[in-house]
């Protein structure tokens, strides 16, 4: 797949990043543990040049799929056969990871911030990972700020803005990581994986919903969604007498050309185009207006839809895009064996869509393509303006499970969830299509699936919490405990997940069983 490496180098902030003293390990800042045997050092896993997504010859690519097609067995990491990541996301054991900063580079990430808070700078910094006994210690990497409406500053302003040297307001923000910002070699990732986007639980005090979903995702046999672990995670900047403890985290899978490539089977190409679709300030990214804010990723600017890879050209993708967009809105539609009915039969698995989409309503995804415009990716496997398929991508999952800023997200009717999105409008007009949504919304709450009643859903997330209860209380005095409530802003605050009274699982379940 092309990259874009060029846009983004050239829009990146490039300065040395020395004198940072190494953490090899952040059990040193755990109470009641020790890591003084442990020293710092690269995984000792010997290269594979004949094959750099599999550098553990030892482990060869062995994926468990079947030889054509996909049943919607659940998804786990062997799914992909690729030894990184089923290494960074296995959930057995909590990763622990240490950024460590100079100074210098600290002070121009938050001057960054303050300057432009939506800026997509990188700055250099060393990531250290730690699993189990295992340590890796990457050398200049690049750690950048994430998020929207999320977005914030890591320190509090003081200081005339610069670091406070061990006196440091610390703040809860999104991260990401990119282990070869700054140095493409072999050296600069973790069994293959090169990045990793680390997320604070914002506004979920149960410290699950985002987890939750893309676990669902999984179960369900959706194979498009990303991966996620919890882990713990620390800042030290140079001059601190030791790290921040930020307490627990959620590290996501990026969504960029390896994603595609680990995907490859399923796709059946990893040289397409992909997209980023967010409502922006230009608008939602509801596939209604072929004009709509679009532009290549350049690690400066925002666009409704954002073209993360291509193929062949970006014009070509863009022009695809368009008259994807086009033919949505202007083929005719309602009646099966009409032009819309079998375009979209040609260009999308229909079953995935509408087997996708029975997750991402069950869960009450609100900010969404449907209903909001917004958080989603859409794959196109060619460039090509007619022969090609289109795959929905689910993103942005921590505004779930009873937390909403609209209608109530456990009883809106399923089958009018939104009124933006003109893709799933189209889709709802046939019957056939209702029918495969329906099924699978119902098969999502049966209780004899175990995947989304009340009782496997409670079990699961109690499993979950068990796990991090000991590693919450953290350096910035936010989000200190595990609580049984959505986010304080949202329209319907009063939905549970552990409790009986009002738990959002039981009354999404009664609404689904009396779809007809």
């Amino acid at each position: 797949m092309k990259k874009i490496f060029t846009l983004i180098l050239a829009a990146a902030v490039i300065f040395g990043c020395e004198g940072i003293e190494k953490y090899p390990g952040a059990d040193n800042y755990a109470p009641g543990q020790n890591d003084s045997e442990q020293t710092p050092g690269d995984s000792e896993e010997p290269e594979n040049p004949e094959n750099p997504e599999n550098p553990n010859p030892d482990t060869p690519d062995q994926p468990e799929i079947p030889d054509s097609g996909w049943d919607y067995q659940p998804v786990t990491t062997a799914t992909f056969g690729h030894a990184g990541l089923s290494y960074i996301w296995d959930e057995s054991v909590i990763p622990e990871i240490t950024i460590s900063v100079s100074v210098q580079e600290w002070n121009k990430l938050l001057d960054a911030f303050d300057q432009n808070p939506s800026n997509k700078d990188y700055f250099h910094c060393d990531v250290t990972y730690k699993k189990g006994s295992e340590v890796t210690t990457i050398t200049d990497a690049g750690i950048r700020l994430r998020g929207n409406t999320s977005r914030r500053r890591p320190e509090a302003h003081r200081n005339d803005g610069k670091h406070v040297t061990n006196g440091a307001d610390w703040q809860h923000c999104h991260f990401g990581i990119n282990l070869r910002k700054f140095n493409k070699d072999d050296s600069h990732d973790i069994k293959g994986i090169r990045k990793f986007n680390l997320k604070w639980f914002k506004d979920d005090a149960c410290y699950v919903r985002e987890v939750f979903c893309y676990d669902l995702f999984r179960r369900a046999g959706i194979w498009t969604a990303a991966f996620d672990v919890y882990c713990r995670l620390w800042i030290h900047v140079e001059g601190d007498s030791k790290p921040a403890y930020y307490g627990v985290y959620e590290m996501i899978e990026p969504y960029d050309d390896k994603y595609v490539q680990k995907r490859k089977q399923w796709f059946g190409t990893d040289d397409g185009n992909l997209w980023k679709c967010s409502y922006d300030s230009h608008g939602p990214a509801d596939l209604r207006d072929p004009n709509a804010n679009m532009g290549l990723d350049n690690d400066r600017d925002d666009f409704t839809y954002e073209c993360k890879e291509y193929g062949s050209t970006y014009s070509d993708a863009k022009a695809q895009l368009q008259d994807f967009i086009k033919k949505i809105n202007g083929k005719a539609h309602g009646t099966p064996g009409d032009s819309f009915y079998t375009w979209i039969k040609e260009i999308c698995d229909v079953e995935l869509l509408m087997r996708t989409y029975a997750v991402n309503v069950a869960v009450g995804m609100w900010d969404d393509m449907w209903n909001n415009g917004n958080n989603y990716y859409l794959y196109f496997t060619t460039s090509d303006l007619y022969d090609y398929k289109v795959f929905f991508i689910p993103y942005d999952y921590d505004n779930t499970l009873g937390t909403a800023n609209c209608y109530d997200p456990a009883k809106q009717d399923p089958y009018n969830w939104g009124d933006r999105g003109i893709l799933m409008e189209r889709m709802m007009e046939y019957e056939e299509f209702r029918n495969i949504y329906r099924d699978e919304l119902k098969r999502l709450v049966d209780p004899a699936n175990g995947l989304m009643d009340t009782e496997s859903a409670r079990a699961r997330i109690l499993d979950w919490q068990a796990k991090i209860k000991d590693f919450i209380k953290n350096d910035t005095g936010e989000d200190m405990e595990i609580k049984d409530q959505p986010a304080g802003w949202g329209s319907w605050g009063d939905y549970n997940l552990m409790s009986t009274d009002n738990n959002y699982f039981t009354e999404k379940a009664k609404t689904i069983n009396n779809m007809r």
